[in-house]
């Protein structure tokens, strides 16, 4: 545990990634001692652990968090590496009090209205307010598809993607058409694989990460508070200006709504290669994998093909229902009920924040979310 500050903390804070440092710094800022709880042993964990590429889609100067903008020596479009960077240097400017390599197990009500954490060590820690902040990348899913287990090929989660170099010369089947299957799937392209298909089940929206210098994040903070079938009426004209018709390839245009979509927690994907890649054919879009048998891959059209690796770009769990969902806090799906300032219904004091895919980009919206937490929190001191 290394944090300094002995005194019993107003406010703990759960995970050390952009949204709980974040808010650790603006509830800080307002006089509210924070403590800050991380299960790794340093800050911006689930960023150490991402594939090297990475990049954030969205731009540095909209993607600060609150008092310390990112440097401008990191670029436009801020590195894996830079960003951990930024998050480190952020944490040392602000001084937040972070204990690393302690876990909270489950939030509970105290006798005096306080909220209790049993933590690792047999710590039981108290405070008057709790954020949630441990983010969407909490447990990697690989789905329960028949035969997985008995695989006989390698099978990984992207989570353990690093880069390409192991997988030169060899087939690869990315599932999973997100922004993290789409750019493993370009990274394996330039990296020398053999042959790299792209297992898709609902084809998604895609869009340039910018263009004409106007990026698509800027385009997503001004129709954000429009209405979603407004929204959904206009996007499919800036998608047949701005990227080419895939379908010819096997990546049609989705029919489904893009706002819409959003809402449903799925972003579009940003364009970093994917539409070369796939006019090229050097990625070929497949069906969505049903299952496995043997040492082959069971394909939605009845098909089956032999990959040497199988890299499942299938998301991940929040896991919080250990944490909270005894409080009755989270929906059908294990999403908080509320985020930001609000709080849900007889759970007073407690926030969640980084558990939204914003379509005006996460690190803003977390900031947001950061100052409106800590100036409801620092109201009822």
């Amino acid at each position: 545990m290394t944090g300094t500050n002995t005194a019993s903390p107003d406010a703990i804070v759960i995970g050390a990634g952009p949204g709980g440092l974040a808010t650790a710094a603006a509830l800080q800022g307002l006089g509210v001692r924070t403590l800050v709880l991380e299960r790794a042993e340093a800050v911006a964990a689930s960023w150490r652990k991402h594939y090297d590429r990475l990049h954030l889609h969205t731009t540095r100067r909209l993607s600060g968090l609150p008092g310390f903008a990112i440097p401008r020596a990191y670029g436009r479009w801020v590195g894996r590496d830079d960003v951990i960077r930024y998050l480190e240097q952020y944490t040392a400017f602000h001084g937040l009090d972070i204990a690393t390599g302690i876990e909270a197990s489950r939030i509970e009500r105290a006798e005096d209205g306080t909220w209790l954490l049993p933590a690792t060590g047999g710590r039981r820690l108290t405070a008057r307010a709790v954020v949630v902040a441990t983010g969407n990348n909490h447990t990697p899913h690989v789905p329960e598809w028949p035969g997985r287990d008995t695989y006989s090929r390698e099978l990984l989660h992207a989570a353990r993607y690093r880069n390409g170099q192991p997988y030169e010369g060899r087939d690869v089947l990315v599932v999973g058409v997100g922004n993290t299957g789409a750019e493993i799937a370009v990274d394996l392209v330039e990296a020398g694989a053999a042959r790299v298909r792209l297992a898709v089940r609902t084809a998604p929206h895609i869009m340039r990460r910018a263009t004409a210098g106007w990026p698509a994040q800027a385009t997503g903070i001004l129709v954000r508070r429009l209405p979603t079938r407004l929204v959904d009426r206009v996007a499919p004209y800036v998608e047949k200006i701005s990227v080419p018709d895939l379908s010819e390839y096997g990546l049609p245009r989705p029919d489904s709504g893009l706002y819409s979509r959003v809402r449903d927690g799925a972003i579009p994907v940003q364009d970093v290669g994917i539409i070369a890649a796939v006019q090229a054919r050097k990625v070929e879009p497949v069906p969505a994998v049903e299952g496995f048998d043997g040492d082959k891959v069971l394909l939605a059209d009845g098909s089956s093909i032999g990959p040497d690796v199988v890299i499942a770009a299938t998301g991940y769990r929040r896991g919080l229902d250990e944490l909270v969902g005894h409080l009755g806090v989270l929906d059908g799906h294990g999403r908080p009920t509320v985020h930001g300032a609000r709080t849900p219904p007889g759970a007073a004091n407690l926030y969640f924040t980084g558990f939204t895919n914003p379509i005006s980009g996460m690190f803003r919206e977390m900031a947001i979310d950061a100052q409106k937490i800590a100036r409801a929190v620092a109201r009822g001191k």
